[in-house]
This record gives C-alpha cells, structure tokens and sequence, in this order.
C-alpha cells in the first residue's frame, strides 16, 4: 500500500544500503591494511645483516632496513586512517538506519491508520445494509 511517507522509505532504505556498502569497504580496507603491515614486518625480519664484507654492502643494507621500517610506518598511518573511515562509515550507517526505521515505523503507522478507516468504513456500511434489509422485511 502506498502512502505519503513510501518514497522517503524508499529513498532512506536505498541510503542506508549505500552506508553499508561504504561500511563494507572500509572493512575491506582495513583488512588490506593489515595484511601489508604484516607484510611489511615479514619483509623487515627477512632483511639479513651482513656479518662481513664491503662498506657498501653494509650501506646497503642500512639503507634497505631504513626504507623498510619507513613503509612500516606509512602502513602504520594507513591502518589509521582506515579505522578513522571505518568508524565514520559506521556512525553513518547508524544514523542512516536511524532515518530508515522512523520512516518506515510513520509508514507502518499510516497504513494502520488507514486500514482502520477502511474497516470501520466497512462496518458502516454493512450496519447500513443490514437496516435497510431489516426495513424492507418489516
């Protein structure tokens, strides 16, 4: 049944399922994050200290350890940024399904509303036809 309130439900329930996927992609990121971070730490431990050779060798290796524990840190400010998305996608959904159920409860109680003017329109009418049947046998 259609009713005054049925295309801001539909609009606020199409709303809250865009925040659900923005929600979902924020996961998505986060876990991605993560993944690098570990990823990053492996690589960091994977890194073998030259224990005799060349100056440039050694040189080498620092500077390869330095850039290292740099993208660690960089994965370390994304897995930040993303949870900062992450809670804010979920506030957003929050609200969202917040403007959903109030209008969809204001839609429910309309149509209530106006299957009880039906029904007691209904019962008006059969009294009406039942005194006039009544009427005619008298």
């Amino acid at each position: 049944m259609k009713t005054r309130f049925s295309s801001l439900v539909k609009l606020k329930k199409n709303k809250m399922q865009e925040s659900e996927q923005v929600l979902s992609k924020a996961n998505i990121t986060l876990n991605n994050a993560r993944v690098e971070l570990e990823n990053s730490y492996a690589s960091l431990n994977d890194i073998e200290e030259p224990k005799v050779g060349t100056i440039s060798s050694l040189l080498a290796t620092r500077t390869l350890l330095s850039s290292q524990r740099s993208l660690i840190n960089k994965n370390k400010e994304w897995i930040n940024f993303a949870q900062t998305q992450l809670l804010q996608a979920k506030e957003q959904l929050k609200k969202d399904m917040i403007e959903y159920e109030k209008f969809n409860y204001l839609e429910v109680e309309e149509i209530k509303k106006v299957i009880k003017k039906q029904k007691e329109q209904e019962a008006k009418d059969l009294d009406e036809v039942a005194l006039m049947t009544y009427a005619q046998k008298g």
